[in-house]
């Protein structure tokens, strides 16, 4: 499929659109993306937080409030934890069970790394951090204990990643950011950057771990706000990633052209920018972007939005004031900031809370509080290929 989607995309650079389109029927003048119908997959009985795939993409884990999966008009007992074929949308047979909210994952080759406000995974203690195993579900060592509760996550450069609101971790200081070791599962003693407020969301490059929330400094320097870069080695502020976005940041994606974000404040926004901090495109909600993922050059969002506006102006309580567009819950963006016609509308108050993509599946993942897509039942999970 994705091989697919790069020809129509020369072709349409090439001025081909038209008859691209014509012929296959399946992309769309700018861009190509995913289907905009669901995979067939199970539903939940409770919001879901969190979404992560397997390396490979065959599985997509999932973390929430809820305490069993529906397959077919059955219920079957999954307690805040859960995994799905990303192929055929099959329930798998891995069910760890958490005690609280999972509001975090992140996967590391045969780890699933969890976050959120549990105290026990499968009956073993585990303070708002765990590792489990991806094919049995056992809990691993990894254990630590954290003063507040970690709500983003992110792998690389050998460690693991945690943001949230939070002070210590395991007595040692830690002001809402920390990272670990992933080959002692010890905390990382060298990577202590700080905010003055919460991390809502991170995402990690080679070079760079990008945070986004609500904070006002990084590393004591103010200015330094809503959305930073630190250095993944010593957590050093990277002083030529400012861009100091308007509101509140709750979603974060990278990809090699640049960064994306997900934005609160009066209505909602989706922003993309260059590595430099330099604003490439914004697209303008009437409702909070609280998830972003990106494939193929598309920035996919989700939200608690109805309408996207025809121009960056909205007024009172994020009101297009210029015109709008339906996008019930979620809408694709294209790499020049042309909103798409993809439009699957989602349904609810909170919609959509999280979102990824794996790009050998060719698929993305939205996860939240919808119970429809399309008007058909699919409640909050929903598998787009």
């Amino acid at each position: 499929m994705r091989l697919f989607r790069q020809i129509v995309r020369t072709a349409l650079v090439a001025a081909a659109a038209t008859a691209v389109c014509g012929l296959f029927g399946g992309a769309q003048a700018g861009a190509a993306v995913v289907e905009k119908t669901p995979l067939m997959s199970p539903s939940f009985d409770g919001t879901v937080w969190a979404v992560a795939y397997s390396s490979d993409g065959g599985t997509v884990y999932v973390g929430g409030s809820f305490s069993k999966a529906v397959v077919n008009g059955k219920s079957v007992t999954r307690s805040r934890l859960a995994a799905i074929n990303t192929r055929t949308g099959a329930l798998l047979d891995w069910a760890p069970v958490a005690d609280n909210t999972v509001r975090a994952l992140t996967v590391d080759g045969n780890s699933v790394y969890a976050a959120g406000d549990f105290s026990k995974i499968a009956g073993v203690k585990r303070d708002s951090l765990a590792a489990i195993d991806a094919t049995t579900g056992a809990v691993g060592p990894f254990s630590h204990t954290v003063s507040g509760t970690p709500v983003t996550l992110g792998v690389g450069s050998g460690r693991l990643y945690i943001g949230g609101k939070f002070s210590t971790i395991d007595n040692a200081k830690r002001a809402n950011l920390a990272a670990f070791t992933l080959a002692t599962g010890e905390l990382d003693a060298g990577w202590a950057p700080t905010t003055d407020d919460k991390v809502e969301a991170l995402a990690v490059t080679s070079s760079r771990v990008y945070l986004g929330g609500s904070f006002h400094k990084t590393n004591g320097v103010s200015n330094a706000l809503r959305l930073t870069a630190v250095d993944p080695v010593d957590g050093k502020l990277d002083k030529n990633f400012l861009p100091r976005p308007s509101a509140i940041v709750l979603a974060v994606a990278v990809d090699d052209d640049g960064i994306y974000i997900g934005m609160g404040g009066q209505g909602g926004r989706a922003v993309a920018y260059s590595t430099s901090g330099k604003v490439r495109w914004t697209r303008v909600f009437d409702g909070d972007v609280q998830a972003v993922a990106v494939l193929d050059g598309v920035a996919y969002v989700g939200g608690h939005y109805d309408k996207a506006c025809t121009t960056s102006n909205n007024g009172s309580q994020g009101a297009c004031t210029d015109g709008s567009v339906s996008r019930i819950k979620l809408a694709a963006i294209d790499e020049r900031g042309k909103l798409l016609d993809w439009a699957p509308q989602g349904n609810g108050v909170a919609g959509v809370r999280a979102m990824t993509a794996h790009r050998s599946r060719d698929q993305v993942v939205a996860g939240g509080e919808f119970t429809t897509i399309g008007g058909v039942t699919q409640k909050r999970i929903a598998l787009f290929s």
